[in-house]
């Protein structure tokens, strides 16, 4: 019964993260400004998980230094903010089903992040070693794909429009040629995913000094409203975009800022308790094949064979990467396990301690 719960839970969590790149782009489309949309959800975010951090974390949270303030500042700017911004502009440009494609190299790069800065190693001579080599170039294959090639058109006869028809954002600017506008969408993205391994990486560090991790998260939050705020204001200043009434971008930035934040917190942590990090990592591309078919029904979107072979090759690389990490883990795991020798060595140094 727990088995078919945690692959319910991954279900469920790669089903709320399409949701997000529906929403968003259907927002975009309807001609929500992306950096305030940012800073709505974040603010939304943040009322959220403010009360429920402080409730449950307050009295047994570490102590704030001012060192560690600064650390948490920047890592939301980079992480969050500048992640969160770059991955609306390119939505624009784009369409949800790039943005759910290239969500697959993000174990990719926040390896390669870590590869750099010596947290990860990369042994040339081992099978682990090749197939994580193999895996970044499977990627890189991907993203060149998603890029610069299209071929033949899919498009589903019985969509419809819950969110109106909407084909062309105001946001676009009319000077880029189509073909030039998706080529600057892909990299934006992957630019985004890109700093959002950063996070990831530096993260870990950051945790070592403020180990709370709903008050950290929530604490993100907050900076990072501030910080998307001050970007909004300057991108933007026409009352008229600031308003949200009771339409899809109200809808957008409630489950942005409310489910994806709050309901995915939760069971990303319970399905890593259960399963470990890989499972939950080897479920990444369920949200894409949900996306292929949700935003070809209900936004009108167009897909391309070069989206879905890019989105293979970026699964492929995945995988690739995720299996040379799990035979690297095991393997080391096997090798600092003590020998039979050993075990009977060790046994003979307690007797004789004992007697």
């Amino acid at each position: 019964m727990e088995m078919k719960k945690t692959y319910l839970a991954v279900i469920v969590i790669q089903a709320i993260y399409a949701g997000m790149n529906l929403l968003s782009k259907a927002a975009f489309d309807g001609g929500m400004n992306n950096f305030i949309f940012v800073f709505y959800r974040q603010a939304a975010a943040t009322a959220f998980l403010v009360p429920v951090a402080v409730f449950l974390e307050w009295k047994t949270a570490p102590p704030l230094s001012f060192v560690t303030f600064c650390k948490i500042f920047l890592l939301s700017l980079c992480g969050i903010t500048l992640s969160l911004d770059i991955y609306g502009i390119a939505l624009v440009y784009t369409s949800a089903t790039l943005a759910a494609a290239t969500t697959n190299c993000l174990p990719v790069i926040t390896f390669f992040l870590a590869l750099l800065f010596g947290m990860e190693a990369l042994k040339l001579r081992t099978k682990p070693g090749i197939a994580k080599l193999i895996g970044i170039i499977i990627c890189i294959t991907g993203v060149s794909c998603l890029a610069f090639f299209k071929g033949p058109h899919f498009r589903i006869l019985w969509h419809f429009h819950p969110f109106g028809d909407h084909h062309h954002s105001p946001q676009h600017p009319h000077h880029l040629s189509a073909g030039k506008s998706w080529i600057k969408g892909v990299f934006l993205m992957l630019l985004s995913n890109f700093f959002w391994g950063l996070f990831l990486v530096f993260q870990v560090e950051v945790m070592k000094s403020y180990p709370s991790k709903l008050l950290l998260t929530a604490l993100q939050c907050l900076l990072s409203s501030v910080q998307s705020f001050a970007i909004a204001v300057a991108m933007e200043r026409h009352p008229s975009q600031w308003e949200l009434r009771w339409n899809v971008r109200l809808l957008a930035v409630a489950y942005c800022g409310i489910v994806v934040t709050g309901v995915t917190y939760y069971l990303q942590a319970w399905v890593i308790e259960k399963k470990g990090p890989v499972f939950l990592a080897m479920s990444t591309p369920l949200a894409l094949i949900i996306t292929i078919l949700c935003s070809a029904i209900l936004l009108g979107e167009v897909v391309t064979l070069g989206s879905i072979l890019g989105g293979f090759l970026l699964i492929l690389g995945l995988y690739s990467v995720l299996w040379g990490k799990t035979r690297e883990q095991k393997t080391n795991a096997e090798s600092s396990l003590p020998t039979e020798k050993e075990n009977s060595e060790l046994k003979e140094i307690v007797t004789k301690s004992i007697i």
